[in-house]
C-alpha cells in the first residue's frame, strides 16, 4: 500500500534532509579549522598602490615583500578600486600587452561596483567562511562568479584594507595546523 505525505509534510522532509547536508558540510570544515579565523592566518599588512603607479614600482613593491596580489587604490580619494594579481601581469609583460612603464590602471583588475552587494571579510571571519568563498561559484546575491583565489580583507565598516588573504594562505595554514 502506497503512503502519501501532504505537500508540508513533504516541504518539511525536503528541508530537514537539506539542513542534515548543510550541517555536515559545515561540520566537516568546523573540525579543519577547529574555531580559527582569519586572524589566526596572521597575514601580511596589505600594501596598497596607486592606479596611476607605473607597473615597475607596483612589481618592485610586491617582489620585496613577496606578495602575489596586490590592493589598487584611487590616487585622490584614497578608495579601492581594484586589484593587481602579480602572476597575470607576468603574464601580460611577457605578451606585450602591457609595459612596465605603463601604469598600473592598464593592467588591474577592477571590482564590479554596480552589483553593489560585497561579502564583507573581517579578521574575525571564520577560516570556514573563507574557504566557503574561494569555493563557491555563486556570490552574496547568488550571481554567477568565477571561484576566488584571494579575499581583501577590511574593517567592519569596509573603510580600511587591513590584508590580503589569499587561498595558498588557508592551505598553508591546514599544513601546519597539528592534527
Amino acid at each position: 500500500m502506497a503512503s502519501y505525505l501532504t505537500g508540508s509534510e513533504a516541504f518539511t522532509r525536503e528541508k530537514q534532509a537539506t539542513s542534515d547536508t548543510n550541517t555536515t558540510s559545515t561540520a566537516a570544515w568546523a573540525d579543519k579549522y577547529r574555531g580559527a579565523t582569519i586572524e589566526d592566518l596572521d597575514p601580511p599588512p596589505a600594501l596598497s598602490i596607486s592606479s596611476q603607479d607605473p607597473i615597475a614600482t607596483a612589481l618592485m613593491a610586491a617582489y620585496e615583500r613577496d606578495y602575489t596580489h596586490l590592493t589598487v587604490i584611487s590616487p585622490t580619494k584614497r578608495s579601492l578600486l581594484g586589484y593587481l594579481s602579480i602572476p597575470r601581469l607576468r603574464e601580460l609583460l611577457q605578451n606585450g600587452t602591457v609595459k612596465e612603464s605603463d601604469p598600473v590602471s592598464a593592467a588591474m583588475q577592477r571590482f564590479n561596483r554596480k552589483r553593489g552587494i560585497y561579502q564583507v571579510i573581517t579578521m574575525n571571519t571564520p577560516l570556514e567562511e573563507l574557504e566557503q568563498f574561494f569555493e563557491s561559484e555563486t556570490g552574496p546575491n547568488g550571481e554567477k562568479r568565477e571561484k576566488q583565489q584571494f579575499a581583501v580583507v577590511t574593517d567592519e565598516a569596509r573603510k580600511f584594507v587591513l590584508g590580503v588573504a589569499t587561498k595558498a594562505d588557508l592551505e598553508e595554514f591546514v599544513k601546519r595546523r597539528p592534527t
